[in-house]
């Protein structure tokens, strides 16, 4: 299969491209760096160095490829790039069945969308988003709507909180430990949704293979540990106790925005559609896994085996 990757030097992306490559898959990655250009072209990806902001640079690449996965996320540049950056690859995915030939879309979204859950939810729940994503179930929307049965399918995967490697919340929280302090947004009583990235990764290529995949799914372990379990585990594996201190919600977002408040999110999310597809995480929980995610940690994100 030919996939276009964007975000391919990303935490998901990156974890996406690995999978991609060992599956024998043939990808053409859009990358704006120069020198990790240069490092993903020695693995034999082809490279089309672009901005997502210019799409006549990489719309036609797009359109010659079987799958495109949209992981990339600017920070500085949000809603308004990303909007530009899924209408540019849809067209392309029209252009491509104009051609004669079927064509797949995977946009990357996330379980915050889902705010606070309280009980357990699916893929059919309703969307109530912390506001660090409101802009994001209009986008779904604009995804889901293109779908064209078999000839483009278009697909909305939603992961929880990702973890593993040197990147993410919970490395954030590795990292801490290893200075002395962990900080913890609210009383860290509420629950996070994860999903190991590279389980994550195998979901992507499952959604690609699979002809009849179309709509939302979430990605998550099932394990709903609380955030105060996760970080207490990663003090006692070390072997200096760091501090834990716990910052009132009010305080965080003082120095955070509004990302305070999607660290403070209480989530039970299932992820129904993804199992009845065969995808079964490796790794279940944070707490369990500290032994494996410190190694990763340790090697910079490479995938212990």
């Amino acid at each position: 299969m030919r996939i276009f990757l964007t975000g391919a030097t990303g935490y998901i992306g990156s974890a996406v491209l690995d999978a991609a490559l060992r599956a024998r898959h043939t990808v053409t990655a859009l990358v704006r760096d120069p020198q990790q250009a240069q490092a993903l072209a020695q693995r034999d990806v082809a490279i089309v160095k672009a901005d997502l902001a210019k799409p006549d640079a990489y719309a036609a690449a797009a359109q010659q490829c079987d799958a495109i996965v949209h992981t990339a996320m600017d920070r500085r540049r949000g809603p308004e790039l990303d909007r530009l950056a899924i209408e540019t690859l849809l067209k392309a995915a029209n252009r491509r069945i104009a051609d004669g030939h079927s064509a797949c879309v995977i946009y990357t979204s996330g379980t915050w969308v889902l705010g606070d859950t309280g009980d357990v939810v699916a893929e059919d729940a309703p969307v109530a988003p912390t506001p660090l994503v409101a802009w994001r179930p209009a986008h779904e929307a604009i995804v889901l709507r293109r779908s064209r049965g078999r000839r483009v399918r278009t697909i909305v995967l939603r992961p929880g909180n990702v973890y593993g490697g040197a990147r993410g919340m919970v490395g954030d929280m590795l990292r801490e430990s290893r200075r002395g302090i962990i900080r913890v947004v609210g009383s860290g009583r509420n629950r996070w949704s994860c999903v190991y990235r590279g389980d994550l990764a195998d979901l992507y290529l499952r959604l690609l293979s699979d002809a009849d995949a179309t709509g939302v799914f979430h990605a998550t372990d099932g394990s709903e540990e609380r955030v105060i379990d996760i970080v207490e585990a990663i003090a006692d594996h070390m072997p200096s106790k760091p501090d834990v201190r716990l910052v009132p919600l009010a305080e965080a977002r003082t120095t955070m925005g509004p990302y305070a408040d999607a660290l403070a999110l209480d989530q039970r999310v299932a992820s129904p559609r993804a199992r009845a597809l065969g995808w079964t995480p490796v790794l279940k929980g944070v707490s369990g896994s500290l032994t494996r995610l410190f190694e990763e940690f340790r090697r910079g994100g490479e995938v212990v085996a």
